[in-house]
Protein backbone atom coordinates (compact mmCIF):
# COMPACT_ATOMS: atom_id res chain seq x y z
CA UNK A 1 0.00 0.00 0.00
CA UNK A 2 1.14 3.67 -1.13
CA UNK A 3 1.63 6.09 1.78
CA UNK A 4 -0.20 8.98 3.19
CA UNK A 5 0.53 12.05 4.44
CA UNK A 6 0.19 10.91 8.39
CA UNK A 7 -2.66 9.96 10.59
CA UNK A 8 -5.71 11.59 10.45
CA UNK A 9 -4.62 13.88 7.08
CA UNK A 10 -5.37 14.05 3.93
CA UNK A 11 -6.28 10.92 1.00
CA UNK A 12 -5.41 7.67 2.05
CA UNK A 13 -4.09 5.60 -0.93
CA UNK A 14 -4.58 1.75 -0.75
CA UNK A 15 -3.22 -0.54 -3.73
CA UNK A 16 -5.86 -3.20 -3.24
CA UNK A 17 -3.79 -6.30 -5.01
CA UNK A 18 -1.16 -6.43 -1.51
CA UNK A 19 -1.92 -9.01 0.72
CA UNK A 20 -4.55 -11.45 0.63
CA UNK A 21 -5.76 -9.18 -2.17
CA UNK A 22 -9.83 -9.41 -1.35
CA UNK A 23 -12.46 -7.70 -0.27
CA UNK A 24 -11.06 -7.13 3.47
CA UNK A 25 -8.79 -3.83 1.92
CA UNK A 26 -12.42 -2.64 0.68
CA UNK A 27 -14.01 -3.23 3.77
CA UNK A 28 -11.33 -2.08 6.47
CA UNK A 29 -11.28 0.92 3.90
CA UNK A 30 -14.95 1.85 4.50
CA UNK A 31 -15.69 1.80 8.11
CA UNK A 32 -12.53 3.80 8.60
CA UNK A 33 -13.27 6.09 6.42
CA UNK A 34 -16.78 6.82 7.85
CA UNK A 35 -14.79 6.72 11.25
CA UNK A 36 -12.35 8.95 10.57
CA UNK A 37 -13.75 11.32 7.75
CA UNK A 38 -10.73 10.28 5.50
CA UNK A 39 -11.65 9.74 1.70
CA UNK A 40 -9.45 6.79 0.05
CA UNK A 41 -8.68 5.66 -3.36
CA UNK A 42 -8.37 2.34 -3.98
CA UNK A 43 -6.36 0.81 -6.84
CA UNK A 44 -5.82 -2.84 -8.38
CA UNK A 45 -9.12 -3.85 -6.47
CA UNK A 46 -9.04 -7.95 -6.24
CA UNK A 47 -6.70 -8.05 -9.02
CA UNK A 48 -5.62 -11.64 -8.18
CA UNK A 49 -8.91 -12.90 -8.15
CA UNK A 50 -11.25 -14.65 -10.46
CA UNK A 51 -12.93 -12.54 -11.44
CA UNK A 52 -11.57 -9.60 -10.23
CA UNK A 53 -12.48 -6.20 -9.32
CA UNK A 54 -15.61 -5.01 -7.38
CA UNK A 55 -18.31 -7.91 -6.98
CA UNK A 56 -22.15 -7.32 -6.06
CA UNK A 57 -21.11 -8.32 -2.26
CA UNK A 58 -18.14 -5.47 -2.79
CA UNK A 59 -20.66 -2.73 -4.13
CA UNK A 60 -23.33 -3.46 -1.40
CA UNK A 61 -20.89 -2.55 1.16
CA UNK A 62 -20.13 0.43 -0.88
CA UNK A 63 -23.37 1.28 -0.87
CA UNK A 64 -24.34 0.71 2.57
CA UNK A 65 -22.07 3.28 3.75
CA UNK A 66 -23.22 5.83 1.67
CA UNK A 67 -26.64 4.87 2.96
CA UNK A 68 -24.85 5.78 6.92
CA UNK A 69 -24.22 9.08 5.56
CA UNK A 70 -27.53 10.17 4.52
CA UNK A 71 -26.25 11.10 0.89
CA UNK A 72 -23.55 12.96 1.90
CA UNK A 73 -21.02 10.52 1.10
CA UNK A 74 -19.91 9.71 -2.29
CA UNK A 75 -17.97 7.57 -4.28
CA UNK A 76 -16.04 7.01 -7.89
CA UNK A 77 -15.63 3.85 -9.97
CA UNK A 78 -18.65 1.60 -7.75
CA UNK A 79 -19.91 -0.48 -10.46
CA UNK A 80 -19.52 -4.10 -10.64
CA UNK A 81 -15.88 -5.29 -12.30
CA UNK A 82 -14.04 -1.98 -11.41
CA UNK A 83 -10.73 -2.60 -10.35
CA UNK A 84 -10.33 1.36 -9.50
CA UNK A 85 -12.57 3.21 -6.54
CA UNK A 86 -12.56 6.31 -4.57
CA UNK A 87 -14.83 7.00 -1.65
CA UNK A 88 -15.53 10.40 0.34
CA UNK A 89 -17.40 10.31 3.53
CA UNK A 90 -20.18 12.12 5.02
CA UNK A 91 -20.83 12.90 8.40
CA UNK A 92 -22.62 9.58 10.01
CA UNK A 93 -26.21 9.41 11.33
CA UNK A 94 -26.88 7.77 13.96
CA UNK A 95 -30.50 5.68 12.89
CA UNK A 96 -32.38 2.82 11.59
CA UNK A 97 -31.10 1.20 8.21
CA UNK A 98 -32.35 -1.16 6.53
CA UNK A 99 -30.17 -2.68 3.56
CA UNK A 100 -29.72 -5.42 1.08
CA UNK A 101 -26.84 -7.48 0.82
CA UNK A 102 -28.29 -9.40 -2.32
CA UNK A 103 -28.69 -13.13 -2.40
CA UNK A 104 -25.15 -14.58 -1.99
CA UNK A 105 -24.01 -11.32 -0.58
CA UNK A 106 -22.92 -11.78 3.22
CA UNK A 107 -24.80 -10.08 5.66
CA UNK A 108 -22.54 -10.37 8.45
CA UNK A 109 -19.10 -9.22 6.51
CA UNK A 110 -21.79 -5.92 5.51
CA UNK A 111 -22.33 -5.88 9.74
CA UNK A 112 -19.04 -5.84 10.50
CA UNK A 113 -18.05 -2.92 7.87
CA UNK A 114 -21.30 -0.85 9.67
CA UNK A 115 -21.21 -1.28 12.52
CA UNK A 116 -18.61 0.38 14.30
CA UNK A 117 -18.93 3.73 12.10
CA UNK A 118 -22.57 3.49 13.72
CA UNK A 119 -21.80 2.92 16.97
CA UNK A 120 -19.31 6.05 16.85
CA UNK A 121 -22.23 8.15 16.01
CA UNK A 122 -24.80 7.49 18.62
CA UNK A 123 -26.22 4.11 17.44
CA UNK A 124 -28.86 2.39 15.52
CA UNK A 125 -30.28 -0.72 14.40
CA UNK A 126 -29.25 -2.37 11.23
CA UNK A 127 -31.69 -5.01 9.09
CA UNK A 128 -29.75 -6.68 6.76
CA UNK A 129 -31.35 -8.84 3.72
CA UNK A 130 -28.98 -11.49 1.76
CA UNK A 131 -26.67 -15.14 3.36
CA UNK A 132 -26.06 -15.60 6.88
CA UNK A 133 -24.47 -18.46 6.51
CA UNK A 134 -21.69 -18.76 3.89
CA UNK A 135 -18.48 -20.26 2.43
CA UNK A 136 -15.58 -17.74 2.93
CA UNK A 137 -17.73 -15.30 5.38
CA UNK A 138 -17.84 -15.52 9.41
CA UNK A 139 -21.66 -17.16 9.73
CA UNK A 140 -24.25 -15.45 11.83
CA UNK A 141 -23.55 -17.68 14.51
CA UNK A 142 -20.18 -16.66 14.66
CA UNK A 143 -20.70 -13.20 14.81
CA UNK A 144 -23.34 -13.45 17.82
CA UNK A 145 -21.54 -15.93 20.15
CA UNK A 146 -17.74 -15.41 19.35
CA UNK A 147 -17.13 -11.48 17.98
CA UNK A 148 -20.15 -9.82 20.04
CA UNK A 149 -18.45 -10.92 23.78
CA UNK A 150 -15.66 -8.96 22.08
CA UNK A 151 -17.50 -5.94 20.85
CA UNK A 152 -18.81 -5.82 24.39
CA UNK A 153 -15.85 -6.28 26.26
CA UNK A 154 -14.55 -3.08 24.29
CA UNK A 155 -17.59 -0.85 25.51
CA UNK A 156 -19.49 -1.60 22.08
CA UNK A 157 -23.27 -2.80 23.12
CA UNK A 158 -24.25 -4.70 20.32
CA UNK A 159 -27.41 -7.59 20.31
CA UNK A 160 -27.95 -9.52 16.92
CA UNK A 161 -30.37 -11.42 16.07
CA UNK A 162 -31.50 -14.29 13.02
CA UNK A 163 -34.61 -13.71 11.50
CA UNK A 164 -34.29 -15.57 8.91
CA UNK A 165 -31.35 -18.28 7.50
CA UNK A 166 -30.17 -17.72 4.27
CA UNK A 167 -27.65 -20.04 2.35
CA UNK A 168 -25.71 -20.08 -0.95
CA UNK A 169 -26.98 -19.42 -3.82
CA UNK A 170 -30.69 -17.83 -3.14
CA UNK A 171 -29.43 -15.98 0.30
CA UNK A 172 -32.97 -14.23 1.20
CA UNK A 173 -31.74 -14.52 4.68
CA UNK A 174 -32.24 -11.59 7.30
CA UNK A 175 -30.30 -10.50 10.69
CA UNK A 176 -31.35 -7.67 13.11
CA UNK A 177 -28.02 -5.53 15.13
CA UNK A 178 -29.29 -3.04 17.39
CA UNK A 179 -26.45 -1.01 18.03
CA UNK A 180 -25.69 0.93 21.18
CA UNK A 181 -23.25 4.29 21.72
CA UNK A 182 -20.22 3.14 22.90
CA UNK A 183 -19.36 2.48 26.69
CA UNK A 184 -16.45 3.29 29.09
CA UNK A 185 -13.67 1.10 27.08
CA UNK A 186 -10.74 -0.54 28.78
CA UNK A 187 -7.22 0.68 29.10
CA UNK A 188 -5.53 -2.58 28.60
CA UNK A 189 -6.56 -6.17 26.62
CA UNK A 190 -4.49 -8.97 27.61
CA UNK A 191 -5.31 -12.49 26.14
CA UNK A 192 -1.78 -14.09 25.47
CA UNK A 193 -3.13 -17.15 26.41
CA UNK A 194 -6.74 -19.11 26.36
CA UNK A 195 -6.90 -20.97 29.67
CA UNK A 196 -8.25 -24.07 30.34
CA UNK A 197 -11.30 -25.78 28.48
CA UNK A 198 -13.92 -24.88 30.51
CA UNK A 199 -17.15 -26.09 27.68
CA UNK A 200 -17.57 -27.17 24.08
CA UNK A 201 -21.45 -27.06 22.85
CA UNK A 202 -22.22 -28.23 19.36
CA UNK A 203 -25.06 -26.69 17.53
CA UNK A 204 -26.15 -28.32 14.24
CA UNK A 205 -28.88 -26.48 12.46
CA UNK A 206 -31.34 -27.50 9.31
CA UNK A 207 -33.22 -24.81 7.06
CA UNK A 208 -35.65 -26.04 4.93
CA UNK A 209 -34.28 -29.53 5.30
CA UNK A 210 -35.03 -32.55 7.27
CA UNK A 211 -34.43 -32.29 10.86
CA UNK A 212 -32.59 -35.89 10.78
CA UNK A 213 -29.56 -34.49 8.86
CA UNK A 214 -29.07 -31.57 11.97
CA UNK A 215 -28.62 -34.76 14.14
CA UNK A 216 -26.41 -37.04 12.13
CA UNK A 217 -23.71 -33.49 11.85
CA UNK A 218 -24.32 -33.41 15.89
CA UNK A 219 -23.44 -36.64 15.83
CA UNK A 220 -20.51 -36.57 13.54
CA UNK A 221 -18.89 -33.30 15.50
CA UNK A 222 -18.79 -34.55 18.84
CA UNK A 223 -18.22 -38.30 17.92
CA UNK A 224 -14.95 -36.20 16.04
CA UNK A 225 -14.12 -34.33 19.91
CA UNK A 226 -14.29 -37.70 21.46
CA UNK A 227 -11.40 -39.46 19.43
CA UNK A 228 -9.51 -36.33 20.79
CA UNK A 229 -10.74 -36.31 24.24
CA UNK A 230 -12.96 -33.59 23.94
CA UNK A 231 -16.11 -33.81 25.34
CA UNK A 232 -18.94 -31.86 24.05
CA UNK A 233 -23.24 -30.87 24.15
CA UNK A 234 -24.77 -31.52 21.33
CA UNK A 235 -28.42 -29.03 20.05
CA UNK A 236 -30.42 -29.67 17.08
CA UNK A 237 -32.73 -26.83 16.23
CA UNK A 238 -34.37 -26.01 12.87
CA UNK A 239 -33.58 -22.56 11.53
CA UNK A 240 -36.42 -20.54 9.93
CA UNK A 241 -35.80 -19.90 6.11
CA UNK A 242 -37.91 -18.49 3.71
CA UNK A 243 -36.67 -19.23 0.08
CA UNK A 244 -33.07 -20.81 0.46
CA UNK A 245 -32.52 -24.54 2.24
CA UNK A 246 -29.01 -25.25 3.98
CA UNK A 247 -27.65 -26.95 6.72
CA UNK A 248 -24.77 -25.89 9.28
CA UNK A 249 -22.86 -27.06 12.40
CA UNK A 250 -21.34 -24.59 14.59
CA UNK A 251 -18.86 -25.40 17.40
CA UNK A 252 -18.64 -23.45 20.54
CA UNK A 253 -15.48 -23.34 22.65
CA UNK A 254 -15.72 -21.55 25.74
CA UNK A 255 -11.92 -21.63 27.59
CA UNK A 256 -11.15 -19.70 30.66
CA UNK A 257 -10.31 -16.51 29.71
CA UNK A 258 -11.30 -16.55 25.22
CA UNK A 259 -14.12 -18.03 23.32
CA UNK A 260 -13.61 -19.63 19.44
CA UNK A 261 -16.05 -20.74 17.27
CA UNK A 262 -15.88 -23.11 13.58
CA UNK A 263 -18.54 -23.61 11.17
CA UNK A 264 -19.25 -26.04 8.59
CA UNK A 265 -21.84 -25.81 6.07
CA UNK A 266 -23.46 -28.11 4.37
CA UNK A 267 -23.38 -29.11 0.06
CA UNK A 268 -25.68 -30.58 -2.30
CA UNK A 269 -24.19 -34.16 -2.24
CA UNK A 270 -22.20 -34.04 0.86
CA UNK A 271 -22.84 -36.45 3.42
CA UNK A 272 -23.73 -35.01 6.77
CA UNK A 273 -21.30 -37.00 8.58
CA UNK A 274 -18.55 -34.99 6.98
CA UNK A 275 -20.03 -31.50 7.92
CA UNK A 276 -20.29 -32.46 11.52
CA UNK A 277 -16.70 -33.87 11.49
CA UNK A 278 -14.89 -30.47 9.60
CA UNK A 279 -16.63 -28.51 12.56
CA UNK A 280 -15.40 -31.02 15.13
CA UNK A 281 -11.81 -31.21 13.81
CA UNK A 282 -11.79 -27.38 13.43
CA UNK A 283 -11.94 -27.20 16.91
CA UNK A 284 -9.02 -30.00 17.34
CA UNK A 285 -6.81 -28.71 14.87
CA UNK A 286 -7.15 -24.78 16.88
CA UNK A 287 -6.63 -26.79 20.19
CA UNK A 288 -3.02 -28.20 18.99
CA UNK A 289 -2.12 -24.43 18.64
CA UNK A 290 -0.92 -21.89 21.33
CA UNK A 291 -2.94 -18.96 20.10
CA UNK A 292 -5.69 -17.52 22.62
CA UNK A 293 -8.03 -16.64 19.39
CA UNK A 294 -9.02 -18.18 16.66
CA UNK A 295 -7.57 -16.86 13.49
CA UNK A 296 -10.68 -15.34 12.43
CA UNK A 297 -11.16 -13.55 15.45
CA UNK A 298 -7.39 -12.50 15.62
CA UNK A 299 -8.33 -10.60 12.65
CA UNK A 300 -11.75 -9.34 13.72
CA UNK A 301 -10.48 -7.84 16.84
CA UNK A 302 -8.12 -5.56 15.34
CA UNK A 303 -10.62 -2.99 14.46
CA UNK A 304 -11.72 -2.32 17.72
CA UNK A 305 -8.33 -3.15 19.22
CA UNK A 306 -7.08 -0.17 16.35
CA UNK A 307 -10.20 2.32 18.08
CA UNK A 308 -9.29 2.29 21.52
CA UNK A 309 -5.29 2.68 20.43
CA UNK A 310 -6.63 5.70 19.00
CA UNK A 311 -8.62 6.87 21.59
CA UNK A 312 -11.55 6.67 19.70
CA UNK A 313 -14.05 4.35 21.75
CA UNK A 314 -15.89 6.86 23.89
CA UNK A 315 -13.05 8.05 25.87
CA UNK A 316 -9.99 10.29 25.18
CA UNK A 317 -7.43 7.29 26.96
CA UNK A 318 -5.38 5.40 24.20
CA UNK A 319 -5.34 2.06 25.17
CA UNK A 320 -3.41 -1.00 24.28
CA UNK A 321 -4.55 -4.85 23.00
CA UNK A 322 -1.90 -7.68 23.25
CA UNK A 323 -2.97 -11.21 22.34
CA UNK A 324 -1.70 -14.37 20.21
CA UNK A 325 -3.39 -16.07 17.64
CA UNK A 326 -3.63 -19.61 16.55
CA UNK A 327 -2.29 -18.49 12.99
CA UNK A 328 -0.81 -15.28 11.67
CA UNK A 329 -2.82 -15.29 8.25
CA UNK A 330 -2.57 -13.23 5.20
CA UNK A 331 -5.99 -11.41 6.12
CA UNK A 332 -4.70 -9.95 9.63
CA UNK A 333 -1.87 -8.99 8.10
CA UNK A 334 -3.46 -6.94 5.44
CA UNK A 335 -5.96 -5.68 7.64
CA UNK A 336 -3.27 -4.57 10.18
CA UNK A 337 -1.74 -2.21 7.39
CA UNK A 338 -5.13 -0.89 6.34
CA UNK A 339 -5.62 -0.07 9.95
CA UNK A 340 -2.42 1.64 10.16
CA UNK A 341 -3.35 4.22 6.69
CA UNK A 342 -6.32 5.39 8.58
CA UNK A 343 -5.36 6.00 12.67
CA UNK A 344 -2.40 6.77 14.78
CA UNK A 345 -1.81 3.51 15.64
CA UNK A 346 1.36 0.56 15.32
CA UNK A 347 0.18 -3.23 15.06
CA UNK A 348 3.10 -5.12 15.51
CA UNK A 349 2.71 -9.11 14.48
CA UNK A 350 5.24 -11.30 15.55
CA UNK A 351 5.81 -14.77 13.55
CA UNK A 352 5.11 -16.58 16.68
CA UNK A 353 1.35 -15.48 16.79
CA UNK A 354 1.93 -12.70 19.28
CA UNK A 355 0.08 -8.97 18.43
CA UNK A 356 0.46 -5.84 19.54
CA UNK A 357 -1.65 -2.69 18.72
CA UNK A 358 -0.81 0.22 20.42
CA UNK A 359 -1.05 4.05 20.14
CA UNK A 360 1.83 5.24 17.44
CA UNK A 361 4.87 7.24 19.09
Amino acid sequence: MTGTQGPDSGLVRLDGSEGEGGGQILRSALSLSLITGRPFHLTRLRERRDPPGLRPQHLACVRGAEALCGGAASSEGATVGASELSFTPGPVRPGDYLLEVGTAGSTPLLFQCLVYPLALAGGGRLTLRGGTHLSHSPSFHYVATVWQPVAHAYGLPVLLSLVHAGFYPEGAGEIVAEVGAPQEPPQLVELPARGMLREVRVSSFTGGLPFTIAERQSRAAVGALRERGILAEADNRPLAVTRSVGTVTFVLAQFEHTIAGFTALGERGRPAEDVGREAGEALAGFMETGGALDEHLADQILLPAALLAAGRLGSATRGTTRFTAARITDHLTTHARVVERFLPVRVTVEAGGSVEVRPAG
